[in-house]
């Protein structure tokens, strides 16, 4: 009884001495934290807005010459590297190169190949809504792959005989490594999406599904030119965005995290 009177003083108030008594202190104190916190939170939006704008015109200003050749660059330290041949399940996402991002083609390819062992298994994006919902769907070749109505090659949420294409949310095994896109990363792992929040979204999802049947993380790797890697700090981030293990430029492999150094063995 006496804490059901303290929680009813607590949110509508009480008479004292004939007077109506409201926490006022509190409420302000609530308020306050609520405003300050939107407010935080709308400047870290409006810094990202910014920040995405200029990275789009120094995407759009790299020699296309240039941009084949980080291209191929990039692929190729993935391909050779020892922690991408040992991966045997992974999700990568499908390059546009209308939006300028690093190539995967090459990548895709390779990890497409049949092997007698049974090769690699893939599993690629298709994004649902517009409510950041994006499945990684298990494709078996490059035919797989249609365009949406934004131009960008997805997979079809069916396959040639109509049989629904696994989930790798729904997969029984673990997924090795996700090769991720971006707008910008910096050394300490910050990833700048686009804004539409599909990969963290999907991240967290899979974190939470990894760690409920205690399964190992995968590894969170990221392509990146040359020029969107920033000075740690410029890119603002919230609790919400998930940061890379590592991020594969031309210029090498750059580990991040610990399960990075640990794992990839440099």
């Amino acid at each position: 009884m006496m804490r059901h009177w303290y929680r009813r003083a607590a949110t509508q108030g009480v008479v004292v001495s004939g007077q109506l008594w409201q926490p006022s202190g509190l409420l302000r104190m609530t308020t306050n934290c609520i405003s300050s916190n939107r407010d935080e939170l709308d400047a870290i939006f409006k810094q990202k807005r910014t920040l995405r704008t200029q990275l789009r015109k120094t995407l759009k200003a790299i020699d296309p010459s240039l941009r084949s050749q980080q291209d191929t660059a990039i692929q190729d330290i993935v391909l050779g590297a020892p922690w991408f041949k040992s991966s045997l399940r992974l999700c990568a996402y499908i390059s546009c190169s209308a939006l300028r991002e690093v190539d995967t083609f090459k990548l895709l390819s390779h990890i497409l190949q049949p092997q007698p062992n049974g090769g690699k298994k893939l599993y690629v994006p298709r994004v649902e809504d517009k409510n950041s919902h994006m499945r990684m769907l298990n494709i078996s070749r490059l035919d797989d792959l249609v365009a949406n109505s934004m131009d960008i090659l997805e997979p079809a949420p069916v396959d040639a005989d109509g049989n629904a294409r696994e989930d790798v949310l729904q997969a029984n095994d673990p997924v090795d490594i996700l090769l991720l896109p971006g707008l910008a990363f910096d050394r300490s792992g910050r990833r700048l999406g686009r804004g539409g929040g599909y990969y963290d979204t999907f991240l967290k999802n899979y974190k939470d599904l990894a760690e409920a049947r205690n399964w190992k993380q995968p590894l969170l790797v990221a392509l990146s030119y040359s020029q969107q890697i920033l000075d740690d700090g410029v890119i603002p981030v919230t609790s919400t965005d998930i940061p890379v293990d590592a991020l594969v430029s031309p210029e090498g492999v750059i580990p991040i995290s610990s399960a990075a150094f640990n794992r990839m063995d440099l």
